[in-house]
C-alpha cells in the first residue's frame, strides 16, 4: 500500500499543476490566486467531508459501546464484588476481542481511505485564465467550474456559458428527462452532465449546497443495513428479552427453592460466600453463556478483512454491505463498451455510401468532415477520440471550419452533429447510429447491421438539411459514409463470464450499441442466448411484460439510460438480486437502481459517485473475487452464528430446567468461560476468516436457527441428564459432578463444531484437536483443576458424561442428516418451480 499512496500523491501533484488552454468556451479569467486565498481565509470553501470510512473515534466507540459489552460489563461488575477472580475471566475475553475488532477495522479504514483518495473526483476550475484540477474540498465561493459529459456538479451555481449543456437532475428530483441549461440557469450539486459542456459560477458551497447534507449521509462508510447484520440484531433482541426472566428464575430458584450451594473453602478464597452471592454467581454463569459475545465482533472482523483483501486488488468498497450484496446477486447486467471491451477504439474503415457532394456540387471528403467534427467537439467521447486519431493517422488535419451550431452526443438520442461553415457555405453534418437516423430497411442501416454482426461499432455520417441546434434536427438526412470502429474484448471478460455461469449467475449485456454488435460480442464470449440479441426499442412498455422479456433475453442493444433503469427495476421486481456494472454517464440511473452498482475507475465521476463498488484498475475480472469474498463472509458468519446460538439454546435449556427442578446450577462462571473458549470462542475466530465458496441464499435467520435450536436443545437435555444422573438425588453438586457436565457439553458441542466446519481440511482437524488438547490440559494439570474447579477423580462420573454425550452426538447427527435431505428436496422443488415459471 505505501507505493499506492506514493502514486496517489504524485498523481495529485501533477494534476494540480498541469494547466491546459481553454478551448470551446469564451475566455474566462476565473478567480485569481489572491482571490482564492482570500476566500479560503474567510472560510468560504466547499468544506464537505470526503467519502470515507468511519473516524478513529467512531471505530473505537463503535467497538466498545455495544449492547453485548454492556451486558458483559454488568455481569462482570457483579463478579468483581462477590468474587472470586477466576469467575471474572470472561471479561478479559471481551477485552481481547474488542481490541482485535478495533485493530482490524483500523486496518480496513487505512485501506479504504487510501483507495478513496485515488477514486476521488477532481473537478476542473478556471483560475488565472487556465483550467486546473482541484479536489472538491478546494473549491471556493464564486469559483468558475468547467464541466463536460460525465462530470458531476459538486456545488450549486449559475451557468455562465453553455455548449449544448444538458444536465440530469434525476438523483435530486426523480425526473429522468435531461434539462437543457443556458447562461443564467441554475445547476444543483448532485446533478450530472449528460451532454455538451459548460461553465458555471459557484453560488453555494460546502454545507450550504443543495445536496451536501444528502451526499454526506449517503456516502458514509456503513456497517449496517444488510440482511446479515439485521438478522443478527434481531436474534440479539430476542436473547436480550430472554435474559431477564431466566436470570430472575435462577435467582429465585437458588435462594428459595433449595438450589443454594455453599462455596467450598478453597473455592470461596477471595470471594464472598452466602446464599445471595451464590445465587448471583449461578445467574452470571448462565447469562454469560447465553450471550453470543463474539458474534457481532466476528461479523465486523469478517467484513473488515474482506475490505482489506479486496483493497489489495484495487477494489474500493464504498458501502460495506456491498460485499454481502454481490454475494447474493443472481443477475449481473453489464455495459459492453468499457466493461466487456477495452475503453479505447480504433478507426478501421470509412465506407463511402455516396452523397458526399457539397451544396455547390463539389465533392467533400468524408475524412475531412470527420476531422472537422472531431475538432469542434469540446468533450469527445471514446468514439470521437478514435475518429480524430484515425483521421490524423491518415494525414487528415483539422480543416479549420468554423462551427455555427453544435449538438453534443446524447445517449438518449444516439447522435451528435455540427453545422460547419465550409468553403462551399454552411453545411449540417450528423454522426450517430444508422438505425436511429435512417429507416431500418435502408441500405445504410442494413449494411450497418451486417457489420455490427461482426462485433464492430458502426456510425453513420450523414448530411442534414437544418441546423443541428434546431428543434426539428436532424431533419431529412442523406447518408454519406459508414464509420467502422474496432473494439477489442477484454482478455479477462471470457473467464469472468464463465465463472458467473458456473455459479448460476445470469449475465445480461445492456448496451446502447446496435443489437447485432452486442450479440456478436456476447457470442464471442460464449454467452448462451447471445445469438438472439434484442433491440430494446422493441421491448414492451408494460412493466410486467418488460421484466419477463428482460429475464428471458441475454444481449440487449439500443438501450437508453432510462430503459436501462427500467430493465434493472423489472428484474428486481421479478425477485432477482441485480448487480449493474458500467463506466459511463448513461449507466448512472441503472447503477443507482440496482441492488449493487459497480463502476469502473476510469469511468465518469457521476458513475463512480453512485456505485457501491469501484474497480479502480478497470478489471472486470475482480468481480469474481468480490463475489467470493462476499460468500466467504456470509457463509462463515452463518457458521459462527450457528455455533454461538447453539450455546445460547443449550444454556437456556439448562437454566430453565435447573430453575424448575430447584437444584443448584451446575456451573460457576469460570466453567462457562472454559466451555465457551474451547468449543466456540477460539474456533469461531478461525472459521470466520476461512475460505468459503457456499452460494449465498436469503433466509439467514431461519437457516441458522434450524441447526442451532435442535442442536442446542439436545446438548441442553444431555447436560441436564448427566447432571441428574451424577447428582443421585442431591440438590448440591460437588466438583466431580460439575466436571462430568462439563465433559458432556464439551464433547457434544465439539461435535456440533465438526458438523459446522465442513468441508474438512487439515487445519480444521488441527483446530478441533487443539481445543480437545486445551480441555484435557485444564483437567489433568493441578493448576488447571484448581483454577477451573475441576475434579476427574471419579471415573464413573466421567464415563457417564461421555456416554450421555455419545447419545447426544448420535441424535444431533440424525437431526442434521434429516434436515439436510429436507433442505435439498425443498431447494430442488424451488428450482423446478422457478424453471417452470421461466418456461
Amino acid at each position: 500500500m505505501p507505493e499506492e499512496a506514493d502514486r496517489t500523491d504524485r498523481g495529485r501533484a501533477s494534476s494540480t499543476t498541469d494547466r491546459r488552454p481553454i478551448t470551446g468556451a469564451p475566455p474566462e479569467p476565473g478567480l485569481s490566486g489572491p482571490e482564492v486565498a482570500e476566500r479560503v481565509a474567510a472560510g468560504r470553501t466547499n468544506d464537505v467531508p470526503v467519502r470515507a470510512s468511519r473516524s478513529v473515534a467512531q471505530i473505537i466507540r463503535g467497538n466498545i459501546f455495544t449492547r453485548i459489552n454492556a451486558m458483559i460489563a454488568v455481569l462482570f461488575a457483579i463478579i468483581a464484588v462477590i468474587g472470586p477472580v477466576q469467575d471474572g475471566l470472561f471479561a478479559m475475553v471481551i477485552v481481547i476481542n474488542t481490541l482485535i475488532g478495533i485493530v482490524q477495522e483500523l486496518r480496513a479504514k487505512r485501506t479504504l481511505d487510501r483507495l478513496a483518495i485515488v477514486n476521488a473526483a477532481r473537478p476542473r476550475v478556471v483560475r488565472d485564465g487556465a483550467v486546473v484540477r482541484v479536489s472538491a474540498q478546494e473549491i471556493v465561493l464564486d469559483e468558475v467550474l468547467d464541466v463536460g459529459v460525465g462530470d458531476q456538479v459538486v456545488v450549486d451555481g449559475v451557468v455562465t456559458w453553455a455548449g449544448g449543456l444538458e444536465v440530469d437532475e434525476s438523483l435530486l428530483t426523480g425526473e429522468a428527462d435531461p434539462v437543457v441549461k443556458a447562461p443564467g440557469d441554475t445547476v444543483m450539486s448532485g446533478s450530472f452532465v449528460v451532454a455538451g459542456s459548460g461553465r458555471f459560477r459557484a453560488t453555494k458551497v460546502g454545507r450550504h449546497a443543495y445536496a451536501a447534507r444528502l451526499a454526506e449521509e449517503a456516502s458514509r462508510f456503513s456497517l449496517v443495513r444488510s440482511e446479515l447484520r439485521s438478522g443478527i440484531d434481531r436474534i440479539l433482541r430476542w436473547i436480550t428479552f430472554a435474559l431477564f426472566p431466566i436470570g430472575a428464575l435462577l435467582i429465585y430458584s437458588q435462594l428459595f427453592l433449595g438450589g443454594h450451594v455453599a462455596l467450598e473453602p478453597e473455592t470461596a478464597s477471595g470471594g464472598i460466600s452466602g446464599p445471595f452471592a451464590d445465587a448471583l454467581r449461578s445467574m452470571v454463569a448462565a447469562l454469560v453463556s447465553m450471550i453470543p459475545e463474539g458474534l457481532i465482533l466476528l461479523t465486523s472482523i469478517a467484513f473488515a478483512v474482506g475490505v482489506i483483501r479486496l483493497g489489495r486488488h484495487r477494489c474500493l468498497v464504498q458501502e460495506l454491505p456491498a460485499i454481502e450484496g454481490l454475494a447474493r446477486v443472481d443477475v449481473v447486467c453489464t455495459d459492453k463498451t468499457g466493461t466487456l471491451t477495452e475503453v479505447g477504439m480504433r478507426l478501421t474503415e470509412i465506407r463511402d455510401l455516396g452523397g458526399a457532394s457539397g451544396s455547390n456540387g463539389v465533392p467533400v471528403s468524408p475524412t475531412r468532415v470527420l476531422a472537422a467534427l472531431a475538432a469542434t467537439d469540446p468533450n469527445p467521447n471514446p468514439s470521437m477520440a478514435a475518429i480524430a486519431e484515425g483521421c490524423a493517422a491518415q494525414g487528415q488535419k483539422d480543416p479549420g471550419w468554423k462551427a455555427t451550431a453544435l449538438a453534443p452526443f446524447s445517449s438518449a438520442r444516439k447522435w451528435s452533429g455540427a453545422s460547419l461553415l465550409a468553403p462551399g457555405g454552411e453545411e449540417h453534418w450528423v454522426l450517430g447510429a444508422a438505425d436511429v437516423l435512417v429507416p431500418a430497411d435502408s441500405p445504410a442501416a442494413l449494411e450497418s447491421a451486417r457489420l455490427g454482426e461482426q462485433g464492430l461499432r458502426v456510425l453513420l455520417l450523414a448530411r442534414g438539411d437544418v441546423r443541428v441546434d434546431e428543434a426539428s434536427a436532424p431533419g431529412a438526412l442523406r447518408p454519406v459514409s459508414l464509420v467502422v470502429l474496432d473494439q477489442r474484448v477484454r482478455e479477462d471478460s471470457g473467464p469472468t463470464l464463465d465463472y458467473f455461469s458456473d455459479q448460476g449467475v445470469d449475465v445480461k449485456i445492456v448496451s446502447g450499441d446496435h443489437a447485432a454488435s452486442v450479440g456478436a460480442v456476447g457470442r464471442g464470449l460464449g454467452m448462451r442466448g447471445a445469438d438472439r440479441p434484442v433491440d430494446a426499442r422493441t421491448l414492451s412498455e408494460d412493466p410486467a411484460t418488460l421484466a419477463r422479456e428482460v429475464e428471458e433475453g441475454t444481449a440487449f442493444g439500443r438501450v437508453t439510460p432510462e430503459r436501462k433503469r427500467d430493465m434493472v427495476r423489472g428484474l428486481r421486481d421479478r425477485g432477482h438480486t441485480v448487480a449493474m456494472t458500467g463506466d459511463g454517464v448513461n449507466d448512472v440511473l441503472a447503477l443507482k437502481e440496482a441492488d449493487i452498482g459497480v463502476a469502473m475507475g476510469s469511468g465518469s465521476p457521476a458513475s463512480r459517485s453512485v456505485a457501491q463498488l469501484v474497480l479502480l484498475d478497470d478489471r472486470f475480472a475482480v468481480l469474481p473475487r468480490v463475489v467470493a469474498e462476499g460468500r466467504r463472509v456470509i457463509g462463515n458468519i452463518e457458521r459462527v452464528a450457528s455455533l454461538f446460538l447453539t450455546k445460547t439454546v443449550y444454556t437456556m435449556t439448562l437454566a430453565i430446567v435447573v430453575g424448575l427442578l430447584a437444584v443448584s446450577y451446575p456451573f460457576f462462571p469460570r466453567h462457562a468461560t472454559l466451555i465457551n473458549a474451547v468449543t466456540f470462542g477460539i474456533p469461531s475466530f478461525f472459521l470466520a476468516l476461512a475460505p468459503n465458496t457456499d452460494i449465498a441464499r436469503p433466509g439467514f435467520v431461519m437457516r441458522t436457527l434450524r441447526l442451532a435450536i435442535p442442536s442446542g436443545l439436545v446438548a441442553g437435555v444431555a447436560a441436564v441428564t448427566t447432571y441428574l444422573m451424577v447428582l443421585g438425588g442431591r440438590t448440591v453438586p460437588d466438583p466431580s459432578d460439575r466436571t462430568a457436565v462439563v465433559i458432556t457439553l464439551c464433547a457434544t458441542t465439539l461435535w456440533v463444531l465438526l458438523l459446522v466446519a465442513k468441508p474438512y481440511v487439515w487445519w480444521k482437524v488441527v483446530l478441533v484437536g487443539s481445543m480437545v488438547g486445551l480441555l484435557t490440559l485444564a483437567m489433568v494439570t493441578p493448576w488447571g483443576r484448581w483454577f477451573f474447579d475441576l475434579d476427574v477423580s471419579d471415573p464413573t462420573k466421567l464415563l457417564t458424561g461421555l456416554a450421555v454425550a455419545g447419545v447426544a452426538i448420535v441424535a444431533i447427527t440424525v437431526i442434521r442428516v434429516v434436515d439436510d435431505r429436507m433442505t435439498a428436496r425443498s431447494s430442488a422443488e424451488e428450482d423446478r418451480v422457478r424453471a417452470t415459471e421461466r418456461a
